[in-house]
């Protein structure tokens, strides 16, 4: 199996490589008659699309989506969807010197060991790249779900450096390159990057995705919780090492009545819960309340800085990575954990819907 496809009703299929002349992805199982366009797809590309700032990757990448199939007089068929995004600003010569070697915190070891084969440049399909089709998938999952669905991401930590969440506001994510909800980090953020950035390293960081207005009963107990289908979609983004669904591993340190989300009398969509431990799943099945995740990216492992290493024949080496990388990739992993959520919270949404009706 090529494990190039995720969901079950909801199914995505992402192609292509980092330095190839496209790539895209094929949505399968988007139901008919739903209002869609390029346009609107495209709000959700240049979110994530590179050279925003001076905090990301300097690639020139228009990130222009195309919908190839699928649509007809701008409404879905019911067929497969195939977008396409065109790459246009690669420099494969960057990779050229550092072909025959392993970068470190890389899959160049990984991918050459399986196949025996793999693509330098750039990582190849290893690459966050990638990550562009998924972005687009997103767009469309967003429309399945209608729009008193509402999914935000932002970014809570880089480095060592945490929000505030007494400052927690939300309005002022579009106003930042970071997605940073508390006012007074940006500036404390955008100087601390500048030194990493010119120093030549990276640090890590921290993303919650919250998704507002889910209904109660999406995921199934056991092998088809819609946490653990969250969870997995978001350790499937490239650097991420880690995934909390809720409170998280901090509910180690919380007792039985602490952690116990209680519950009081509501109306005809349930019961009114004083506390959200649980990030809106119980038994892998959503409650109504907000769906709560947490994740977080290693730095990045392109950096300027020479680093000790092999090559494809097994000789110590050293190696200095150049090219155009992101000194943080927690700020654009912000819409591509929004676009995955969104593509999962579709999938079990179907899902709900073929087997309760």
């Amino acid at each position: 199996m090529s494990h190039n496809s995720f969901g079950h009703l909801f199914r995505v299929t992402t192609w292509g490589e980092s330095h190839g002349p496209a790539l895209g992805c094929v949505v399968d199982g988007c139901p008919p008659l739903i209002e869609v366009s390029e346009a609107e797809l495209q709000h959700w590309m240049d979110r994530r699309k590179p050279g925003q700032s001076r905090f990301t990757t300097q690639r020139r990448e228009p990130d222009q989506v195309k919908i190839l199939s699928g649509v007809f007089e701008g409404e879905t068929t019911g067929t497969p969807i195939s977008l396409m995004i065109e790459n246009v600003d690669q420099r494969s010569k960057d990779y050229g010197d550092i072909k025959d070697k392993y970068r470190p915190g890389h899959a160049d070891y990984t991918y050459h060991t399986k196949y025996g084969i793999r693509d330098y440049r750039g990582g190849g399909r290893s690459s966050a790249r990638e990550t562009a089709a998924r972005v687009a998938a997103g767009g469309i999952a967003r429309k399945v779900l209608g729009p008193d669905i509402k999914i935000t991401g932002y970014l809570t930590q880089i480095g060592d450096k945490v929000i505030d969440r007494s400052r927690l506001d939300l309005s002022i994510l579009d106003d930042n390159p970071f997605w940073c909800p508390d006012a007074a980090m940006v500036d404390v953020w955008t100087d601390y990057l500048d030194e990493i950035r010119k120093s030549g390293s990276s640090v890590g960081a921290v993303i919650e995705l919250v998704a507002s207005g889910v209904p109660a009963g999406l995921g199934a107990p056991i092998y088809g919780k819609l946490s653990s289908d969250l969870a997995a979609a978001m350790m499937s983004i490239n650097a991420v090492k880690g995934v909390e669904i809720g409170d998280g591993f901090s509910t180690a340190a919380l007792t039985g009545e602490t952690n116990a989300d209680e519950m009081r009398a509501g109306n005809e969509d349930g019961p009114r819960f004083t506390s959200n431990h649980a990030g809106g799943i119980l038994g892998g099945i959503s409650t109504g309340q907000d769906v709560v995740v947490r994740f977080a990216v290693k730095p990045t492992s392109s950096i300027l800085k020479p680093r000790d290493t092999v090559d494809i024949h097994g000789e110590e080496t050293e190696i200095q990575t150049k090219g155009r990388h992101d000194p943080c990739v927690g700020i654009r992993a912000v819409p591509v954990g929004e676009a995955m959520m969104a593509c999962v919270l579709a999938d079990h949404l179907l899902r709900h819907r073929g087997q309760i009706g």
